[in-house]
């Protein structure tokens, strides 16, 4: 079972909430955060290089001294303000038509390090030392991670109690269209349910975003108990901000393929040899072909759109890796033909979140930046939680969940 709490939310006052929230760091470069940012934008503390003219490398010591400054000037300002009591938040996102409901918490440290927070994809750790050093000198969680878990009746229960009230937040997003609300959980009796729920009927949370935060947070967390004489395990920094969706409530997108050769072979060269492994039927080149099941693939080559469908015998359906997509697509392409490599190393491919839709396939083909595209058909939330539960780990770049959460309504101190 899960181990969470309540905290104290740094946050921003209703009246500015759209403006100091943000999209998450690294779903954007430094030249489009500068675009971005207002005035009172968290960009400027999740980014700060776009306050250097020119902007800066994002990983020099001014750039992170200016992290900490901002972060201290938001709150002189009140632009971020420490709430007086330890809560739990209800954080509502719409995407075109469907609404989720999470629980903003706190989860523990030891519960990634022993297992009980699973993990689907490995970590890299650079990434992990960068975040690392951004929970350092903050000595706060300024952005979330993202977790799903087992769907709870009593904890839906308790979170649409607060739903059915006036939101604290509530805007929508002018860069995507996404609509996002807020509810503070103040309640001493809610909260003490809350916090029993978890710990005796929640038996994982499922990292769905956010490995690295996730890793960084745990160690830092490590770390700082290290350095403590007197841990006794009740510290702040024993803990971790992350959202917690139920896993009936979220949708996985696709996560698409773009490379930049054929391995030496021409286009037809490249058709003859898919044909040992797929079944191919060239559609209309008028209009984008999106994979219709499991095992079926679509292909931008030349300017034409082709369907792709995996052969009985060359995939295992009673392999929780084997079956899924990216692993066909893996094998019997970017393996067996492209010859492309460690894919998280290569510097032949690139990965293409299905937010963008499939005219970014055609269009970074067309171009000649990518000499061909693959759209997968996208992977189940049960996928993700045979994957997780028998302790495998997915191929890169293989989940895309979307809305990202918003960066800003909620921040984390560690002390």
């Amino acid at each position: 079972m899960v181990k969470v709490k309540p905290f104290a939310a740094i946050r921003p006052p209703k009246a500015i909430s759209k403006e100091v929230s943000a999209r998450p760091y690294d779903v954007m470069n430094s030249v489009e955060a500068a675009a971005e940012a207002g005035e009172k934008s968290l960009l400027h503390i999740t980014k700060p290089e776009i306050d250097f003219n020119p902007i800066a490398d994002e990983h020099s010591q001014p750039v992170y001294d200016k992290a900490v400054a901002n972060f201290k000037l938001w709150q002189e300002r009140g632009w971020l303000v420490r709430d007086k009591k330890e809560c739990y938040y209800v954080y509502a996102q719409s995407m075109e038509g469907r609404t989720q409901y999470g629980i903003v918490l706190c989860a523990n440290t030891e519960d990634y390090m022993n297992g009980t927070i699973k993990k689907h994809e490995l970590t890299r750790k650079d990434k992990e030392d960068d975040r690392m050093i951004h929970v350092r000198i903050q000595n706060a969680n300024i952005e979330p991670v993202f977790f799903a878990y087992p769907d709870n009746a009593e904890i839906d229960a308790i979170m649409f109690r607060y739903i059915a009230r006036v939101p604290e937040y509530d805007f929508i997003a002018d860069e995507d269209g996404f609509g996002h609300k807020f509810w503070v959980i103040d309640d001493d009796k809610d909260i003490a349910r809350i916090t029993e729920i978890f710990a005796n009927d929640v038996p994982a949370f499922y990292v769905a975003d956010g490995h690295h935060r996730t890793a960084a947070a745990a160690r830092v967390g490590a770390e700082k108990k290290g350095n403590n004489p007197n841990h006794n395990g009740t510290e702040e920094y024993n803990y971790f901000m992350a959202v917690c969706f139920p896993d009936n409530q979220l949708k996985i997108i696709d996560y698409n393929r773009v490379v930049k050769d054929l391995n030496g072979l021409s286009a037809e060269q490249f058709l003859k040899a898919l044909e040992a492994d797929f079944t191919i039927e060239q559609k209309c080149s008028c209009e984008p072909y999106k994979p219709c099941t499991l095992h079926n693939f679509s292909m931008y080559l030349g300017g034409n759109w082709y369907s792709l469908t995996a052969k009985p015998g060359t995939y295992d359906d009673n392999d929780p890796i084997g079956v899924l997509d990216v692993t066909i697509c893996s094998n019997l392409i970017f393996d067996k033909i492209l010859n492309l490599g460690d894919l998280r190393t290569s510097k032949r491919i690139d990965f293409v979140g299905g937010i963008r839709g499939l005219g970014e396939l055609k269009r970074r083909v067309d171009s000649g930046e990518m000499v061909a595209a693959f759209a997968l058909y996208p992977v189940s939330m049960q996928q993700l939680i045979n994957i997780a539960d028998t302790g495998n780990i997915m191929p890169p770049k293989t989940t895309w969940f979307e809305p990202k959460l918003r960066s800003g309504l909620a921040i984390h101190s560690l002390d």
